[in-house]
């Protein structure tokens, strides 16, 4: 199979045509089960054949990785459980971080608590040898920001285990030292949502993980592609990469998308997080109405749409 293509099919299959140990980077977005209704994919199984074929497709990412290789695995509450100890005793992998993507947009519920988080598994085959590239995903620190302490390293320190859609809520918050990370949700008034697939991860999500867990010229592996994420950011960053997608409406989207990317293209969405959505305009208060009638007045030679609004 040849590198920076997408591939129709199904994953397993198509995971186990290629070489032993020869991708470096694998993320994988697999269905929740939690009845999303996709185009092809069934997304309610029993609960046992879920996990049977989580164990298949999980056999199919390890074979693949090489001995340094990393694996991230996104998911939601009903199985993160589950799939955490599945990937650890039964394949062999070991948990780096349990990092929580928390974000403050989530799905609107009436009857429980609304879910604002997906958990993302950091896994390496090897845990004493796997790429890590720190510099590559620092923040300032605490010392830098808030103490002015001689003794903070000038390059700042690492993220910690925890990101966050909107630190602009919670002013007082959720500072970039802090144990939480800052990435948008990508809502459908985003100009980065593709409008086709409602389960997308945003672009700089993924490149902090490509950064840290690849070097450019590596192989960077998506078994469920969906919107195709994964595959662009790998891209625009200067990976290889590989996906399959079982859709062929979503595959042809994807492709389109792709097309579209070349290396070295800014990721979508924006890096610094306090900027990750805008704050929603406030309406004019009762003077600055005034004040807008007033200024209108003034203009009597334009017409009406060009003034300022009452």
């Amino acid at each position: 199979m040849e590198w920076d293509r997408l591939y129709e099919g199904d994953c397993i299959e198509g995971m186990n045509r290629l070489e032993a140990g020869s991708v470096d980077l694998v993320f994988a977005d697999p269905p929740f089960n939690i009845g999303y209704e996709y185009d092809i994919y069934q997304d309610s199984q029993e609960a046992d054949k879920y996990l049977e074929w989580s164990a298949l497709w999980g056999r199919a990412v390890r074979r693949v990785l090489k001995p340094t290789g990393t694996f991230w695995l996104a998911i939601g509450d009903e199985f993160a459980a589950e799939l955490k100890l599945l990937f650890q005793r039964e394949l062999g992998f070991t948990c780096r971080n349990w990092v929580v993507w928390y974000y403050t947009f989530g799905v609107h519920c009436s009857r429980k608590f609304s879910r604002s988080h997906v958990h993302l598994f950091y896994f390496v085959v090897d845990p004493k040898a796997f790429k890590f590239n720190a510099d590559a995903v620092r923040v300032p620190s605490a010392r830098q920001l808030v103490y002015a302490d001689r003794r903070a390293d000038h390059r700042g320190r690492l993220p910690d285990d925890t990101w966050v859609l909107r630190p602009q809520d919670l002013p007082d918050g959720f500072q970039p030292h802090e144990d939480t990370w800052y990435f948008a949700r990508v809502c459908g008034t985003f100009r980065e949502r593709a409008g086709w697939h409602g389960c997308q991860m945003p672009e700089q999500l993924l490149g902090r993980i490509i950064r840290a867990c690849s070097d450019p010229g590596d192989v960077v592996l998506d078994p469920f592609a969906g919107s195709g994420t994964t595959l662009a950011v790998a891209k625009k960053l200067g990976r290889r990469y590989l996906g399959f997608e079982l859709s062929p409406n979503y595959a042809a989207r994807v492709r389109e998308r792709l097309a579209q990317c070349r290396e070295g293209q800014p990721l979508e969405g924006a890096e610094e997080p306090t900027r990750s959505a805008p704050p929603t305009p406030r309406r004019p208060g009762p003077t600055q109405r005034l004040a807008n009638r007033r200024r209108a007045a003034t203009v009597p030679d334009l017409p009406f749409s060009d003034r300022a609004p009452p």
